[in-house]
């Protein structure tokens, strides 16, 4: 789903742009779940959070959250490279380098990235479709560039445990290697456009070597699932074919090549390019072919939708929730493509996918704003402040989740409906945010 969330002011400095992308998020949460188990850690609350920049990049936070640059996904030949990438930031995980930290350094840095989130890192809001797949716009400063800076022999050691992860796994160390060789190929580049995972993560000759010896001495162990790497190819298109300029993406996806990739990225740059009748076609015959493949289907329903054809992009969305009925994302989609038709019938169809995704993710602030048009639609106004009152309250909107749920306070029966609004309410007043 390709929908950009509202845009927070922040102090001047690098801006930081989140996406939300179902498909991409399921593959990397089940390479990051694999890799969390085999270092012992619960995968459970493991967050994948996705930023969208060109530059190669990942790092992990307190809270089991995993950051990864689009670069890291659209620079690299194989989802090998990636695996040993994560397996490497979990491995920090492990020795608990990020708490190691100084601790005014670690605060600064937690406090810049929590405010990132709270302002919305898991929103989507509506109508926009340049971006592909749910984003994000969020202004702050890269804290992670100046507070989650590595020693070398942090750096050593993270790689030890990557290694000995990948083993557990049966996964080949190769995708390490050569991420490492491609960072290090990169490295002439003058300082302030080298990649910043160069720059929190130092990379010299004996970690190389280090890498490349291990791959050397277990040779004989597998890569990953071919079904692994051919996923990765279809969110790579997907991901190439909505952040990268449409023309460059033809040339690079040509119309010669059948390719179900190819075609998910032509797809996608036809859609940027508002050609409708193309970029449907493309997904008709994708659908076609892959009838169980959810991702597929929510594509289909966006590009209708954003074509002004609610009702089929309603077919198309059902299908997607069908086949996947975990992700909450492709429930906000159905939802709002009911929303935006004129079937009032609809509305508490809508408020039920709504309220099963709000449970299945309970930081996307987007869902509760979405669930406040619905309730206003119906007319029950004072259920619809509570909605924007928790909208507010997960974007950092103190003085709005206040007045919205004092709003809805005054209007709601007792219940715990009024019950959560007093609680927001209270919660938001100045001495207990305090």
């Amino acid at each position: 789903m390709c929908k950009p969330a509202r845009s927070q002011d922040r102090p001047p400095g690098e801006r930081i742009l989140l996406i939300r992308d179902a498909e991409t998020e399921t593959l990397l949460r089940t390479l990051a779940t694999s890799i969390y188990r085999a270092a012992g850690l619960d995968p459970r609350t493991v967050r994948i959070i996705l930023v969208r920049d060109r530059a190669i990049n990942a790092f992990v936070t307190t809270g089991n959250r995993m950051f990864i640059h689009t670069g890291l996904l659209l620079r690299t030949d194989s989802a090998l490279e990636v695996v040993g990438t994560m397996a490497h930031e979990t491995g920090h995980v492990v020795h608990a380098d990020i708490s190691r930290a100084p601790e005014n350094a670690r605060e600064a840095m937690l406090k810049t990235l929590g405010s990132l989130l709270i302002a919305g890192a898991a929103g989507v809001a509506a109508h926009d479709a340049g971006l592909g797949a749910g984003a994000l716009l969020g202004g702050a400063s890269m804290a992670q560039r100046s507070y989650m800076s590595f020693s070398r022999s942090q750096e050593e050691s993270a790689d030890e445990s990557a290694l000995r992860f990948l083993d557990r796994l049966g996964w080949s160390a190769r995708g390490l290697a050569r991420l490492f060789e491609r960072l290090q190929a990169e490295d002439v580049l003058i300082s302030d456009r080298r990649d910043p995972y160069l720059m929190t993560h130092p990379l010299n000759q004996d970690r190389i070597a280090f890498v490349r010896a291990h791959v050397a001495a277990t040779a004989g162990v597998g890569d990953l699932p071919a079904e692994m790497e051919a996923r990765f190819r279809m969110v790579r298109a997907k991901l190439d074919g909505f952040l990268s300029t449409p023309r460059s993406v033809l040339k690079a996806y040509p119309a010669t090549d059948p390719s179900p990739a190819a075609r998910y990225a032509r797809a996608a740059a036809e859609h940027q390019f508002s050609h409708r009748t193309e970029a449907l076609a493309l997904m008709e015959g994708l659908v076609a072919e892959q009838p169980n493949n959810p991702w597929f289907h929510e594509l289909l329903g966006q590009i209708l939708y954003e074509n002004g054809q609610p009702k089929p992009a309603i077919a198309a969305y059902r299908t997607a929730v069908r086949l996947a009925p975990d992700q909450p994302l492709l429930r906000q989609g159905l939802a709002q493509a009911m929303l935006e038709s004129t079937d009032r019938a609809l509305l508490v169809p809508a408020i039920e996918m709504l309220e099963t995704a709000q449970r299945q993710d309970p930081e996307d602030d987007a869902t509760w704003h979405l669930l406040g048009i619905a309730w206003g639609r119906k007319g029950d106004i004072a259920q619809a402040n509570l909605a924007l009152a928790e909208e507010a309250t997960l974007a950092g909107n103190t003085q709005g989740a206040r007045r919205f749920a004092r709003i809805a306070a005054d209007s709601l029966p007792q219940g715990p409906a009024k019950l959560r609004a007093l609680d927001i309410a209270n919660a938001m007043k100045k001495e207990n945010r305090q």
